[in-house]
């Protein structure tokens, strides 16, 4: 299979992984025939990539980030919850749940089972579903990124769930922001973003009154925004002010969003994302974190698109889960001539790097 842009997708192509919702129905089956319009109902809907079948590469699969059940029942989770703090908000209740803590420990349990037990560098890229909110898919998305980083820097159990707890409610304060500016399908002027950021505080103020959570996933909320030069908000704290959790989840936050397709900037793919946090490095963020993330994540998407320096194009093949930056590759085609498929690893032609990375289809 192999991972193209919807944009450059053409007629009378088979898709190679179904298109499901967050609620678990498929919406196009695999191996369907896609249409004219059937492409362009996918752009409509905001889908950035999809799998489709290919001759160069049929031996090729792509492993789902995490079970597609496990995704299902925490997305559930995270919109009933977040669906009732929104209700409360609106009759102006003072929101109190004893079961919250214990609701979202139950999802955070499932993802972590699904990132340990996933031997690859994660990556969403391969799961392809259509939303109903991105506040909702958002919070798991970071879930699953934080678990991954928090992995790699070897966090014990029980700093895993308070870091996980931290990550799936980081924007709970989000329900009480105007849908009108939450949904805007476009830029925020400054009066509308100064609304938007409250959303930290909020969320703290939320979380710090909730029995069964500890004020460390309160903190998550209040300091994801939080930078170590000082330049976020809502507080402007720096440095070893901000909490290791909040600084984690900061970043997972950030590539998550630039990874998203919005209606007004289309979608980073993985290595351009990671290329934006590395220049926010010592400034926005810390170094040994980027660094980690990058090692946690597959920067270079299986079935994807690659150019190498020495003038080779190839599919990404498999992961090298160590060293993200270089994968096995399937190389189609040598100085832009068609060449009989061969792989490459890239651990070990250390002289050989991969110098682009698109995800269109070649005869575009």
């Amino acid at each position: 299979m192999r991972l193209v842009s919807t944009k450059s997708l053409k007629e009378n192509t088979y898709l190679a992984k179904p298109i499901i919702n967050d609620s678990g129905q498929v919406l196009l089956k695999q191996g369907v025939l896609l249409s004219s319009r059937m492409i362009q109902r996918l752009i409509d809907l905001g889908i950035t990539f999809v799998y489709i079948q290919d001759k160069l590469t049929e031996d090729i699969e792509s492993t789902e980030g995490i079970a597609a059940k496990v995704r299902v029942e925490a997305t559930n989770t995270i919109k009933s919850e977040f669906n009732q703090i929104c209700k409360d908000i609106k009759l102006q209740k003072s929101f109190h749940n004893d079961h919250l803590g214990q609701n979202f420990s139950k999802v955070i349990r499932s993802i972590l089972a699904e990132v340990k037990g996933n031997p690859k560098a994660i990556s969403l890229l391969s799961d392809v579903y259509l939303y109903d909110s991105y506040i909702f898919t958002h919070s798991l998305n970071v879930t699953i990124y934080t678990l991954a980083l928090a992995i790699k820097l070897k966090y014990n159990e029980k700093q895993l769930m308070e870091i996980g707890l931290g990550a799936i409610l980081h924007d709970v304060g989000k329900m009480a922001i105007p849908t009108k500016i939450l949904n805007k399908p476009g830029r925020l002027d400054p009066e509308e973003f100064s609304i938007i950021k409250t959303h930290a505080q909020v969320g703290y103020e939320i979380l710090k009154k909730q029995p069964n959570l500890s004020l460390l996933t309160a903190h998550c909320a209040f300091q994801h925004h939080e930078r170590i030069n000082g330049s976020g908000y809502p507080r402007g704290i720096k440095g070893d002010e901000i909490h290791p959790y909040a600084k984690i989840i900061g970043i997972c936050d950030v590539f998550d969003a630039v990874t998203c397709n919005r209606v007004y900037r289309k979608a980073m793919l993985p290595h351009e994302a990671i290329e934006l946090l590395y220049s926010g490095v010592g400034t926005l963020y810390d170094k040994d974190l980027v660094e980690a993330f990058a090692k946690s994540i597959a920067l270079y998407p299986v079935g994807i698109t690659v150019g190498l320096s020495d003038g080779r194009e190839g599919i990404v093949l498999k992961q090298n889960k160590e060293l993200s930056t270089r994968p096995i590759i399937r190389v189609i085609s040598e100085n832009n001539q068609q060449v009989e498929p061969y792989d490459l690893d890239l651990m070990k032609q250390v002289n050989v790097t991969i110098t682009s990375c698109e995800a269109v289809l070649a005869n575009e």
